[in-house]
């Protein structure tokens, strides 16, 4: 099975936990958790693919819930061991989101998938890895699929932040000169998309749509000014961020997207 080295070596020498720890980078994880939390029951059994260092994982298992957790990097793993509390029932493995074969069909009542389809270039991956997904969520039970927007990131990045060249972008073919679609490779660590892409993914499954997500909206275009907020403004930012991440005319200005179905 292909293995992204590029991945690997970032995650070894990337702080994920201080991202998601920062103001801006809680939004992505409190409204994932929002979103969680509408569907968890009391006993229910998850499975997170592409675990990380167990931010979400954690987070459950020290709710109470038996947790499974798969991750790629060596490096994650050992963090992630290490944030282990004792209490937790909760085990972690190497293994790929592309083959799951070490768990049994319909077993979990919730699948996060929060992580993988950031890496995966090629259609066939991504549909693998959501199939896969799909095949160990027991009928009725709810996956979560994370992405990279395309559109945030190029706002943040490119326009406002000025740490890719757009124009270079365009002239490598990486970026579309009429329409800004944006084309990823391995060596670009993660793979930008639109929702039009994930709708076509989504017409391959056997799942229907509950929720479809901006993560974070435009909280990593507007990072510092998130960071500076006191506790009441942020907030009340969460709770706008909340009204509003759904809407059909803001979706697609953000960097993260979750995708939740139903198998």
């Amino acid at each position: 099975m292909r293995t992204n080295q590029y991945v690997i070596d970032f995650y070894n020498h990337y702080d994920e936990d201080r991202r998601l720890k920062l103001k801006h980078g809680t939004v992505e994880f409190l409204t994932t958790m929002r979103y969680i939390e509408k569907y968890l029951k009391p006993g229910d059994r998850v499975l997170e693919v592409g675990a990380g260092t167990g931010r979400y994982s954690h987070a459950l298992a020290r709710r109470g819930y038996d947790v499974d957790a798969v991750e790629l990097v060596e490096h994650n793993i050992e963090v992630f061991r290490q944030n282990t509390m004792p209490d937790e029932n909760i085990s972690v493995s190497q293994g790929n989101a592309l083959d799951l074969s070490a768990f049994p069909d319909n077993r979990y009542d919730i699948t996060l998938l929060l992580g993988p389809l950031y890496h995966l270039y090629k259609r066939e991956d991504k549909l693998q890895a959501l199939r896969e997904a799909v095949r160990v969520t027991k009928q009725g039970g709810i996956i979560f699929a994370a992405y990279v927007i395309s559109d945030g990131c190029l706002l943040d990045e490119g326009f406002n932040r000025g740490n890719i060249s757009v124009a270079d972008y365009i002239s490598r073919g990486l970026l579309d000169s009429r329409t800004f679609a944006a084309k990823s490779e391995p060596r670009d660590l993660f793979e930008l998309v639109r929702r039009e892409e994930i709708d076509d993914l989504m017409a391959e499954l056997p799942v229907t749509r509950l929720h479809y997500v901006a993560a974070d909206g435009c909280a990593l275009l507007m990072r510092e000014a998130v960071d500076a907020m006191d506790n009441e403004t942020f907030r009340l930012y969460l709770n706008y961020h909340f009204a509003t991440c759904e809407r059909e005319d803001m979706v697609g200005i953000t960097s993260h997207a979750v995708d939740v179905l139903r198998k």
